[in-house]
């Protein structure tokens, strides 16, 4: 979700050199690279107050933190800290309904009418596979004026699904399914109620089944409440001149359910990214449809070039190629990716949203650019 928490609306290295260097001096200048862009970020005026990468390279992890998880104690951030992983639950839910594929319990062409008639009238022809991909049309729920008056008036109650779903229940298609791309956080949410729809089990219960116990995910959950578990990654929103204002439980997730509400942290999501990239939660034929790309960007963008797989991006750097998602939730920007055989991975925290807008546009550029490093870290 990209909603900004301040106001009652809103809550809702260098070029690469010509000669090929050998590996130890390019490690040590990416390295370099990788600390000189963390350092920039939190010393920016309307930077966030603290950061963390995580950087998997064939079974050893390298750990950077800089600034603070928590400003009040001035704890350090850890690889164990929960956080809010927001956009990149897509990629759970992408993961559940690839499983559910794999085990004939559902197609990705099955449509919203069949598996969910009624829900969405005017949305019956589109399918599950559109809705992964963000091609369906499906218009976003978070945009809705119902949905924000009802966000504002409680940021921290409950709202279930077909809640969330019903406030565009009665809105056309803002496209023909499949000829346009749009990201949209009604995609997901229409993911995982076709999943629990065609497995007759809830949503979370199949997160339980298909990637938390295969994965040996004991810290990831998708709570019901604003209460996050400890030790925490704590979320700010920031603006120059101001002190940063904790929101990390300030919004309750279920406002975000199988579109963004899983709490995790690096050490789980990496591990989870590994697998998913690398198709090791479901046949080779989901696998394949998955890693079927066209144009299209992850909200907020990831590094290098942008194209949408199902339920994943394709980011295309200066130094390969690598495929996760990013997130945006208020107090925090992520993103994580692996390459294709899951051999390396990168997590990259961030405890302030940090969406381009006054104040915080050359920050979200920073970000991005050391994402980018990160992701040269990673594959060299």
């Amino acid at each position: 979700m990209s909603i900004r928490p301040r106001t009652a609306r809103a809550l809702l290295v260098a070029l690469l050199a010509v000669v090929v260097l050998p590996p130890a001096a390019s490690q040590a200048r990416t390295s370099d690279a990788l600390d000189h862009r963390l350092d920039r970020i939190v010393d920016a005026r309307g930077g966030p107050p603290g950061l963390s990468v995580l950087i998997h390279r064939d079974g050893r992890d390298e750990f950077r933190k800089r600034g603070v998880a928590d400003v009040r104690t001035g704890r350090r951030p850890t690889r164990d800290d929960h956080m809010r992983i927001a956009s990149m639950a897509k990629a759970f839910s992408g993961a559940v309904a690839l499983a559910e594929a794999t085990k004939g319990r559902l197609t990705l062409a099955d449509t919203i009418a069949q598996r969910l008639p009624g829900l969405l009238p005017k949305a019956g022809p589109v399918t599950l596979a559109q809705a992964l991909q963000h091609v369906g049309g499906l218009p976003d729920y978070i945009r809705s004026e119902a949905f924000i008056k009802t966000f504002t008036k409680d940021p921290a109650a409950y709202l279930s699904p077909e809640q969330l779903v019903g406030f565009v229940k009665d809105d056309p298609l803002e496209f023909t399914p499949g000829s346009r791309y749009h990201y949209s956080d009604t995609d997901n949410l229409v993911v995982g109620l076709m999943a629990q729809a065609a497995a007759g089990t809830t949503y979370e219960e199949l997160l339980a089944s298909d990637v938390y116990a295969p994965l040996r995910l004991t810290q990831t959950s998708m709570p019901r409440t604003v209460a996050m578990p400890r030790p925490y990654l704590h979320g700010y929103d920031v603006e120059p001149g101001r002190a940063p204002q904790d929101v990390s439980t300030v919004i309750n997730p279920a406002g975000a359910w199988a579109s963004g509400g899983i709490v995790s942290t690096p050490v789980e999501v990496g591990r989870f990214f590994r697998a998913y990239v690398a198709g090791r939660l479901f046949d080779a034929a989901a696998r394949q449809a998955q890693m079927t790309f066209r144009p299209g960007s992850s909200s907020p963008p990831g590094p290098g070039r942008n194209d949408a797989g199902l339920g994943v991006f394709r980011y295309t750097t200066r130094c390969g190629v690598v495929y996760g998602h990013t997130g945006s939730f208020p107090g925090y920007r992520l993103f994580a990716a692996s390459n294709a055989d899951g051999t390396r991975s990168v997590v990259f925290s961030v405890n302030a949203q940090i969406v381009p807008g006054s104040g915080s546009k050359a920050v979200a550029a920073a970000i991005r650019a050391a994402q980018e490093t990160a992701v040269c870290r990673a594959l060299r």
